[in-house]
C-alpha cells in the first residue's frame, strides 16, 4: 500500500523536537521520504492521510509483555477449557496491537503458535517476540507450587504460562536449549524472588552464576540473547558476570550495581513500574495472596526511586509494562510513569528507538526515518504535553503496520 502522511506533527523519536507540517511518504512498507509539506508529493495513486496537525511517531514497542497471563490465580487459568484460552490470549493480542503498540516481546508465557497465527493473519497483532516458558529454579519464581505441594504444576501446552524447572548448569543449558527448540526468540530466567511466587521473597537471589551463564551461552550460541527477572544488587550483579543482556524490572537497583550496569557492554533496564502501581491497589482475593500483597507493595516502594537512580546515571532504559490478567488494557501506562521521572520525551523514547535497539531491530523501527518499517501510529493528542493519553486505545486514531493500515479510528468509528 502506498500512503502519504500529510499535515503531520511528525515526532520521529530520534530525539529531535516536533516536526510540524510534515509529509511522510510511504511506499512497498517503508518510509521512503519525511519533509515539509511544501516538499515533494507523493505518488499519485498514494492514499493520503489528513493528519490535521495531530502526532504522527513510531509504533509503541513494549519490552516485556505476559500475553498468556489471564488470571492471577494460575490454577484457575488451567482449569478453563482451552478454547476459551485460545481466544483470550488473540483478544490480549489484538488489543495490544489497537493500542498502538507495533511491537511487544513476549516476556515468558507465550506459545510460538500465536506468533505464527499473526504472522498467517488468523489474528491481528503486533510483531512478536516470544520468550517461551520461563525457566526457573525448584522453589523460584516460576514454581508456583504451594509448599504442601510434591507433585508438579499442571499446565495446558501451549495456552497456559509454563514454567521449566532447571536446578544446575547442564539442566539450565537443557532448559534454554529446549525453549529456543520451541520458537523463542530469547530466553527468559528467573534470577530472583518475585511477588507471584509462593516459596521467595524479591531480594532471594536465585540461579548462580554458572547457571545463568548457562543460559546466556545457549542463547549466544544461536545469536540472541537472556532476559533476567531481577530485583536486587546482588541478583542483578550476578547476571551481569553471566552475560545478561537485559535486566527486567530492577525495583531495589543501587548505585554500586548501576555504575557495574553503566560498565557493562549492551546491557538494558527494563523497568515495569505500572504493574506495581496497579497491583498495590488490590486486596487479596481471588488467587492473590495477603504474602503476594505484601510483596508487590514492596516492590512499589523502590521502584520510582530505582528508575530515578538508573536515569541519573545513564543506563540504556527501555520500557515494559507486565501487566497481567484484566490488566491487559492498560500497558500503556507505563510511559507516563517513567514521565514523572525521566520527563515524556525520554519516556516515549524508551518506548520507541530503546526498546527496538533491545530487540535489535534499531535499524527496522523504533523512529521515522527513511527505509525503515512503516509502523507508524497517529494521535489525536500531544503525547509530550499529556503522556498519559497512551492509556487511552481511543487516542491513538490509526495504526499502520508495515504500511498497511490495521487500524482507522476516522474512517471506522466504532459502534
Amino acid at each position: 500500500m502506498k500512503l502519504v502522511f500529510e499535515h503531520a506533527t511528525l515526532l520521529d523519536c530520534t530525539g529531535r523536537d516536533p516536526q510540524p507540517e510534515t509529509r511522510v511518504v510511504v511506499e512497498d512498507g517503508r518510509i521512503q521520504r519525511v519533509g515539509p509539506d511544501a516538499g515533494p508529493g507523493g505518488p499519485r495513486d498514494a492514499r493520503v492521510i489528513d493528519c490535521q496537525g495531530r502526532t504522527l511517531m513510531p509504533g509503541l514497542i513494549d519490552a516485556h509483555v505476559h500475553l498468556a497471563s489471564l488470571d492471577l490465580d494460575p490454577l484457575a487459568e488451567v482449569a478453563q477449557p482451552p478454547a476459551v484460552l485460545a481466544m483470550r490470549i488473540a483478544r490480549n493480542i489484538e488489543a495490544t496491537l489497537d493500542a498502538g503498540f507495533t511491537t511487544a516481546r513476549d516476556a515468558g508465557g507465550l506459545d510460538w503458535g500465536f506468533k505464527e497465527a499473526v504472522r498467517q493473519g488468523l489474528i491481528r497483532g503486533p510483531r512478536l517476540f516470544i520468550s517461551g516458558a520461563f525457566i526457573s529454579q525448584t522453589g523460584g519464581h516460576g514454581d508456583h507450587r504451594v509448599r504442601s505441594d510434591r507433585g508438579t504444576f499442571p499446565v495446558v501446552p501451549g495456552l497456559a504460562s509454563e514454567s521449566i524447572l532447571a536446578d544446575g548448569a547442564e539442566q539450565v543449558r537443557h532448559a534454554a536449549r529446549e525453549v529456543l527448540r520451541r520458537g523463542a526468540d530469547q530466553v527468559k530466567v528467573m534470577a530472583s524472588g518475585g511477588a507471584a511466587s509462593p516459596s521467595d521473597e524479591l531480594d532471594h537471589v536465585q540461579f548462580s552464576v554458572a547457571e545463568l551463564g548457562a543460559a546466556v551461552e545457549a542463547a549466544g550460541a544461536v545469536g540472541t540473547y537472556v532476559l533476567a527477572h531481577a530485583y536486587g544488587p546482588r541478583a542483578i550483579q550476578n547476571c551481569l558476570k553471566a552475560g545478561v543482556r537485559s535486566i527486567e524490572h530492577g525495583n531495589f537497583l543501587d548505585e554500586t550495581t548501576a555504575d557495574q550496569m553503566l560498565a557493562a557492554e549492551d546491557v538494558f533496564l527494563v523497568p515495569t513500574i505500572i504493574t506495581y502501581e496497579l497491583l498495590s491497589a488490590r486486596e487479596a482475593g481471588d488467587g492473590w495472596t495477603p504474602d503476594m500483597v505484601r510483596k508487590i507493595r514492596q516492590g512499589l516502594t523502590g521502584a520510582y526511586d530505582s528508575l530515578g537512580l538508573a536515569f541519573e546515571k545513564g543506563l540504556r532504559i527501555g520500557s515494559g509494562s507486565d501487566v497481567l490478567a484484566e490488566m491487559q488494557g492498560e500497558k500503556g501506562k507505563e510511559i507516563a510513569c517513567q514521565a514523572r521521572v525521566m520527563g515524556a520525551m525520554n519516556a516515549i523514547i524508551a518506548a520507541t528507538r530503546t526498546n527496538a535497539e533491545l530487540l535489535r531491530i534499531e535499524k527496522q523501527a523504533g523512529t521515522v526515518e527513511p527505509g525503515k518499517r512503516a509502523d507508524l501510529i497517529l494521535l489525536d493528542a500531544d503525547p509530550l504535553a499529556e503522556p498519559a493519553i497512551f492509556a487511552n486505545p481511543g487516542h491513538v486514531r490509526l495504526v499502520a503496520l508495515g504500511g498497511d493500515v490495521v487500524k482507522d479510528l476516522d474512517a471506522n468509528p466504532p459502534p
